[in-house]
């Protein structure tokens, strides 16, 4: 069974498509990239895979499942915007989602938030936005999961951080699970890559394993990105 099959899906807002007859398969043990422009349609697909849109046509399975209720409890999901309550504080947090998630690891939570110099007994309030971003990512990385979905996760962290955010990534999910990875940060993160999507003007433009890529471009990721839609 696919980890994620997706089947003619499409989706327009008014009369214009953002998504026309998208197909795609993933399989669980993958760190897969999804790369496209700004308004390529990445944000609604990940939308609709997590149920916060409802597609114009086609479907969506997660390990079989339509997507809803049960498959909501096998995505563990990192919209690109912070969504907590900022008057609450860490550790608040932390004890809400364990109250919420089934698969919430708290003891995992609390370790790398330490990781990280964060201060759970702080008013995310009194957070800047990169450490309330941080705060979100262990959030979503302390979950056990079959599926992980990060919208942009390095948007507004320092390059320093980076690594460290990426190696969170790298270490914190279990072998039959995968990660898909949105970013425009493709140079930072390919070196985590097993697998890249390309998405363009609502249509999936490529799929392939990251090192085939490389070896029959004979460039990077990043390079091959900006030669295809010419950044």
């Amino acid at each position: 069974m696919e980890l994620l099959e997706i089947k003619k899906l499409s989706k327009k807002f008014d009369n214009r498509y953002v998504l026309k007859d998208i197909n795609l398969k993933l399989t669980g043990g993958k760190i897969i990239g999804l790369l496209g422009k700004n308004g390529a349609g990445k944000t609604t697909l990940i939308k609709l895979i997590n149920d916060l849109l409802t597609p114009t046509s086609g479907e969506i399975l997660v390990k079989g499942n339509k997507v809803g209720v049960e498959s909501k409890k096998l995505i563990s999901y990192l919209p690109e915007r912070t969504y907590l309550n900022k008057q609450m504080k860490v550790i608040e947090v932390l004890n809400y989602f364990k109250d919420f998630y089934d698969n919430f690891d708290i003891e995992k939570a609390k370790r790398l938030l330490k990781d990280l110099d964060l201060d759970i007994n702080q008013n995310l309030s009194k957070m800047s936005k990169g450490m309330q971003e941080k705060v979100q990512l262990v959030l979503v990385m302390s979950r056990e999961a079959d599926l992980y979905i990060l919208d942009e996760p390095l948007g507004g962290v320092d390059p320093a951080t980076r690594d460290y955010i990426l190696d969170t990534i790298l270490s914190n999910f279990n072998e039959n699970a995968s990660v898909i990875i949105s970013t425009h940060l493709i140079s930072d993160i390919e070196r985590i890559l097993d697998e890249v999507i390309f998405i363009d003007k609502g249509k999936i433009a490529l799929q392939s394993a990251t090192d085939d890529l490389r070896t029959k471009e004979n460039a990077s990721i990043d390079e091959i990105f900006r030669r295809m839609f010419k950044c």
